[in-house]
C-alpha cells in the first residue's frame, strides 16, 4: 500500500484504533494530520510518532467532532499545512447507553458531518482531486448486539449511510470512494468499565464477549 504523498486526516486518532490506523497511513508514507479531543494523548502521540517519521509528517489539532466549527478549522489547518486532504478515516467513537443521545451524535451525526464537509474539499464536481474516506463501523453494523442497541443502531446507519454515499459517488463522479470497516471486538478504551456504560442493559454484560465470539465464527 503506497501512500506517498497522499494526506489523511484520522479522527479520534490519538487512542485504540485510531492510533493504529494513524501508524499504518504514516508506515506506508502519507502524512496525517491528528484529531482528538484528548489533547493530553494527541500531543504525546505526535511527539513519539515525530522521533519515527519527522516532525512534518503529521500535525495534531485539539478537536470535537461534535462541532462543525472545530471541524472546518481542523480541516483548514490540514490544508494550510499539507495543501490537501485526500483521506479521511471517521473513526472517532463511543459506546455508552447511558448517554444515548451522545453515542448518536459522535457515532453517526459526527460521521455525516466530517464526509460532508471533507467533500467540500475532496469531491471532484467542485474542484476536489477526488480521494476516499473510510468510515469505522462495527460487528454491530452487521448483526445486533443486544446489550448495546443504540450503539448498534449508530453502526447500521454508518454502513448504511457508507453504501448510500459511495453509490451517489458513482453516479455523479466525485471521484471518492467510500468504505466501511467493521471490526470485531478490540481490547481497546471503548470497553472500560463496559458495564457501567451499558444503563438498563447492565446485566447483559457478559454478552458482549458471547457476542464476539459468535461473529467470529461466522
Amino acid at each position: 500500500m503506497a501512500l506517498n504523498g497522499k494526506i489523511a486526516v484520522v479522527t479520534g486518532a490519538a487512542q485504540g484504533i485510531g492510533k493504529a490506523i494513524t501508524e499504518l497511513l504514516l508506515q506506508n508514507g502519507a502524512e496525517v494530520a491528528l484529531l482528538d479531543t484528548n489533547k493530553t494523548k494527541g500531543e504525546s502521540l505526535k511527539e513519539a510518532l515525530d522521533q519515527l517519521y519527522g516532525e512534518q509528517s503529521t500535525l495534531f489539532l485539539h478537536c470535537n467532532v461534535e462541532s462543525e466549527e472545530e471541524i472546518k478549522a481542523a480541516f483548514q489547518k490540514t490544508l494550510a499545512k499539507f495543501g490537501r486532504i485526500d483521506i479521511l478515516c471517521n473513526n472517532a467513537g463511543i459506546l455508552n447507553e447511558v448517554e444515548w443521545e451522545k453515542t448518536i451524535s459522535i457515532n453517526l451525526v459526527a460521521v455525516v458531518r466530517c464526509t460532508y464537509l471533507a467533500l467540500e474539499h475532496m469531491n471532484k464536481m467542485t474542484g476536489g482531486q477526488g480521494g476516499v474516506i473510510v468510515n469505522m463501523a462495527s460487528m454491530a453494523g452487521l448483526s445486533p448486539a443486544k446489550n448495546c442497541p443504540v450503539y448498534t443502531a449508530t453502526k447500521h446507519g454508518v454502513v448504511g449511510f457508507t453504501r448510500a454515499m459511495a453509490a451517489a459517488s458513482t453516479a455523479a463522479g466525485y471521484g471518492v470512494r467510500f468504505n466501511a470497516v467493521c471490526p470485531g471486538s478490540v481490547q481497546t478504551e471503548l470497553l472500560t468499565s463496559l458495564s457501567n456504560k451499558l444503563g438498563q442493559f447492565f446485566q447483559l454484560a457478559d454478552e458482549f464477549q458471547k457476542y464476539a465470539e459468535q461473529m467470529c465464527l461466522r
